[in-house]
């Protein structure tokens, strides 16, 4: 798994963890998405990034393609906007910095949308997908994805609740304004920042002084 690209990012809170206010602690990694664990097909997998991109054109990688890219290491927590965190999960990936080098988007892009099978979406900030523990992750502690987390590819965010995060990456879609994902759409708060527990929409506007409508 490992190569002489691969850098080690040691994010993880030293113990004793600290939990973001709500959450309580669980161990092992639960299982939870929304739909059908799709079937991989690699004959017809791809990675596509487009809309707002700097030459106007779009990226598409196969996963061989994906696997030659330089790669990180990342250790971080996962945060449940039901209220559940698992720690020091070891991810390998793609870091998200790595990502926009290789697809630059325009000067106008403020967010992003995170496609992933069946048509899921995440909406981010440009500046969730360059964080340093942001990454598209391919394994997890040593070992490739299974299929019920996320196999071949999956949107790591550590700094922001699971949904922000989706299983089965398929694109990503430079947007010059915001625009709302899944599960924001339905009643989940924009950004999704744990640590200032920002889980639904109705609180949106009472976190408006702590960056929730900042790009």
């Amino acid at each position: 798994m490992g190569s002489d690209r691969s850098v080690t990012r040691d994010t993880a809170p030293r113990a004793p963890h600290r939990l973001p206010p709500g959450q309580r602690h669980v161990h092992g990694w639960p299982v939870s998405h929304y739909g059908p664990v799709p079937r991989f097909r690699p004959e017809r997998w791809n990675l596509r990034v487009f809309g707002a991109t700097a030459d106007g054109n779009e990226r598409t990688w196969t996963l061989d393609e994906l696997t030659v890219l330089p790669r990180v290491t990342v250790v971080a927590d996962l945060h449940c906007a039901t209220g559940t965190t698992s720690t020091d999960h070891e991810w390998f990936g793609i870091a998200g910095t790595t990502f926009l080098d290789l697809a630059p988007p325009a000067p106008e892009v403020t967010h992003v949308m995170a496609w992933a099978e069946y048509g899921y979406t995440a909406n981010l900030r440009l500046g969730d997908l360059t964080a340093p523990e942001t990454l598209l992750a391919t394994h997890h502690n040593g070992e490739l994805l299974t299929a019920e987390h996320g196999f071949p590819l999956r949107l790591v965010v550590p700094h922001l609740y699971g949904y922000k995060g989706p299983k089965w990456l398929r694109a990503v879609e430079y947007l010059t304004e915001d625009r709302r994902g899944f599960w924001e759409e339905r009643g989940h708060h924009n950004i999704g920042d744990p640590w200032t527990e920002q889980r639904y929409a109705h609180t949106e506007q009472e976190n408006h002084g702590q960056g929730a409508d900042t790009p």
